[in-house]
Formats: structure tokens, C-alpha cells, sequence
């Protein structure tokens, strides 16, 4: 059974020495995965697995076929990973390991970004603003709202300030550094989506 990526935490970034040059990563931790289900083609329609993440509280007690029946006290976030063949009956409730990568490997990682709150068309559309010359007091206003067809009117899919942030991103062909299969730790060459502590799947890119 192979995996075709991981799900991990987002640590943060840091930077490794490789080949005497400075190498900014970003530190994903791939443990206290839990294979909580199996997909077959039989019964699914694919192969798969479904993994859960534990909660802090029970991250250093041993898996028990009881935590399923009650799968949200147990595990804060629960995925799938799809295989290249039905995985075993037996692989329930074992341990997702980072063995998935290799140092050289190529993954695409996928993500939530971070939130930024409310803010102007500046940041959010890259507008450009008016004048900055002969007097103009326009600011970083959004300008006309468009024409009076009807009174108070604005059209469908005006850009205007509002919520930034919080969007599914996935960033290609990122370097794998380095891979610590004991530490459950994968290092993957540059920045990824989301804030540290958040959930992103690493998924392997076929040579």
C-alpha cells in the first residue's frame, strides 16, 4: 500500500544548511495520525485511507477500538488519503508515519491561508488608487459604485473592502530538505499555506 501524501501540522519556517548554502524550510509534523477507516473499491468506488488527528489529551494513551464510536471526543480533524491499493484490514488504529517522502522528493502542499481580517481594495485587489497628484483626496477609496440605474444600486461583483484570508491554496513542486521518519517530521523547501498549527496535506508528486 502506498500513499499518495501525508496530513500534517504546520510548525513554522526555519532554515537548514544544504550543500554549504542556507536553505529557508518550513517544518511540517506528520505524528498522532491515526488510521481510523479503510476505503476499498468494492465497497467505495476507490482506495483510501481515513485518518484522524488526536486531540492533546489523549496523544500519549494507547489506541483503543472505543475511541471510534465516539470519533469527535477523540480526534480534533478527520481526512482521507487515497492509496494506489486497498489497504489492510489489520491498518486500522496504527500510526501515519513521514516514510511517505524522501529527501529529494517532490510534493505539492495544500492548505487554508492565513486570515487578515477586513481589509481595503489595495490589499485585497491590488487597485492601483487614484492620482496621487493635483489635488486629489480620493485616498484608498474603492471609487464609483458603478451607474443609477436604480437608486442606491450596486452591481453584481463589484470589488469593495471586506473579509481577506481564510482561502483553500496549494503551493506546487516544493523540495523536500529533509525527512525524520523517527520524529515524524518533514522539511519542505520554502513557505506553505496557513498559520502555524494549522492543517496541510502533503502530497507526493509523481516522477
Amino acid at each position: 500500500m502506498a500513499l499518495t501524501g501525508v496530513w500534517g501540522r504546520k510548525i513554522g519556517m526555519t532554515q537548514v544548511f544544504a550543500q554549504n548554502k542556507s536553505v529557508p524550510v518550513t517544518v511540517v509534523a506528520t505524528d498522532h495520525w491515526v488510521v481510523t477507516n479503510i476505503r476499498t473499491r468494492e465497497r467505495d468506488g476507490y482506495s483510501g485511507i481515513q485518518v484522524g488527528c488526536l486531540r492533546k489529551r489523549y496523544r500519549k494513551e494507547t489506541f483503543s477500538p472505543e475511541w471510534l464510536k465516539k470519533m469527535k471526543n477523540y480526534f480534533f480533524v478527520v481526512h482521507e488519503i487515497k492509496t494506489d491499493e486497498d489497504p489492510a484490514a489489520g491498518s486500522i488504529g496504527t500510526v501515519c508515519t513521514a516514510d511517505v517522502f524522501a529527501t529529494g522528493d517532490m510534493a505539492d502542499v495544500s492548505g487554508v491561508s492565513r486570515g487578515l481580517g477586513f481589509i481595503g481594495v489595495y490589499k485585497r485587489y491590488g487597485f492601483g488608487g487614484a492620482a496621487k497628484t493635483h489635488g486629489s483626496k480620493m485616498g484608498k477609496k474603492p471609487g464609483s459604485l458603478g451607474f443609477t440605474r436604480r437608486s442606491g444600486e450596486v452591481s453584481k461583483g463589484k470589488k469593495l473592502p471586506g473579509h481577506g484570508g481564510t482561502l483553500a491554496k496549494t503551493v506546487k513542486n516544493l523540495s523536500v530538505v529533509n525527512v525524520d521518519a523517527n520524529a515524524h517530521i518533514i522539511l519542505v523547501k520554502g513557505s506553505i499555506p496557513g498559520k502555524a498549527g494549522s492543517v496541510v496535506f502533503v502530497r507526493k508528486v509523481k516522477g
